[in-house]
């Protein structure tokens, strides 16, 4: 039996970690052990429960207002003594977080077999996405396998030298857990549901680079587009980070039109999602989700490192201006044509199997 250790800091790692996680546990060669650096408490322990999964080790690192650096810090600190602890032959990080590079760096330290799963993610710029880019780089320096979930994920780190014997096609697990949610999803909360002819847009807005002039582009768009049009029922469920409720609640609490929301579960955002009829967001795992779902997404960002979504049609790049926001989201509004023409690309990002290949595909690497 070989040890097997995922490292989980978030609700995006959770969520794609957990089909992976459910996975070995099925395989007879490998001992799992889910290990939560719980970099975002309450939202990972939600997203964990959603999938029946309960932490084997806890670090319970956050703090309030905690910086990158600080959460970095703890993760040297208490991750290593835990891996020497295991001896596991394979650690798992997922995606671009601060808890997957130095969960990543912490077990190169110790000389332990790294496994990134949704690696070869790229923009080529280091401050968009921040601090993602330089996670997701930083984690292709140290990994022994690498979980690339599309042909242009291959070969952006093809061109960076990695081997590509060490490279495998399988598919974003994003899709894995979104499939293995549907039999759950459910209609949508009476207090989010919009009233009778008006029409659901999803929106989410969080990410570091836009906390300064792209969060408030964002909201002074949506204000203008709730103000303008009478046919929208725009639902925001607002990340818990302090620098971004500021923003988004003294721009648009008590708006007509407009609903913010605590973050919702798992279970019940893939509700919002699927009775939507577009969503705008920076997010990269909701890029994923939307496409699998027949949803246009609209990315409230300068660049994405998923632009394979871009490419098939189904989502579109409008930046951080809000008068682009707004021409864009009005012509999905307003020319059906347009719209359906969104909704019936392809989704680009696996047919939910993608657990099953890496779990193979480890099988094979470290047997």
């Amino acid at each position: 039996m070989k040890k097997i250790l995922l490292l989980a800091g978030t609700r995006p790692e959770a969520i794609k970690l957990a089909p992976l996680v459910h996975e070995l546990r099925q395989r007879d060669w490998c001992e799992v052990y889910l290990c939560a650096a719980a970099q975002h408490r309450k939202m990972l322990d939600e997203a964990l429960k959603v999938f029946d999964l309960v932490p084997d080790i806890d670090l319970d690192l956050m703090m309030p207002n905690q910086s990158l650096c600080q959460i970095a810090s703890r993760l040297f600190e208490h991750l290593p003594a835990v891996l020497r602890e295991v001896e596991p032959a394979c650690v798992i990080v997922q995606g671009d977080t601060t808890t997957a590079a130095i969960g990543g760096l912490c077990a190169f330290y110790e000389k332990i077999a790294v496994a990134h799963v949704e690696a070869g993610l790229r923009t080529q710029n280091l401050f968009s996405p921040f601090p993602e880019e330089v996670n997701r780089r930083t984690l292709s320096t140290l990994t022994s396998w690498h979980f690339a979930p599309t042909e242009r994920a291959r070969q952006n780190l093809l061109r960076e030298g990695v081997s590509n014997a060490r490279i495998h096609i399988t598919g974003n697990t994003a899709i894995d857990a979104l499939l293995s949610v549907m039999q759950y999803v459910h209609s949508v909360p009476t207090e989010l549901m919009p009233p009778p002819g008006k029409k659901l847009i999803l929106v989410t807005g969080h990410r570091r680079e836009n906390w300064a002039d792209g969060l408030r582009e964002l909201c002074l768009g949506l204000l203008e587009l709730a103000t303008q049009r009478d046919d929208v029922h725009i639902v925001y469920p607002v990340h818990p980070n302090p620098r971004v409720r500021e923003v988004v609640y003294s721009l648009l609490q008590d708006k007509p039109n407009i609903i913010l929301t605590d973050p919702v579960s798992y279970v019940d955002f893939i509700s919002l999602l699927s009775e939507s009829y577009f969503v705008i967001t920076d997010s990269g795992g909701v890029q994923e989700e939307a496409p699998a779902l027949c949803k246009p997404v609209l990315v409230t960002r300068e660049s994405t490192e998923r632009p394979e979504a871009l490419e098939s049609g189904c989502a579109k790049l409008v930046g951080t201006d809000r008068y682009q926001l707004l021409k864009v989201a009005g012509e999905l509004l307003d020319n059906r044509q347009a719209y359906h023409k969104m909704v019936k690309m392809e989704s680009p990002f696996g047919d939910g199997r993608a657990s099953e290949r890496i779990a193979s595909a480890l099988e094979q690497e470290i047997l």
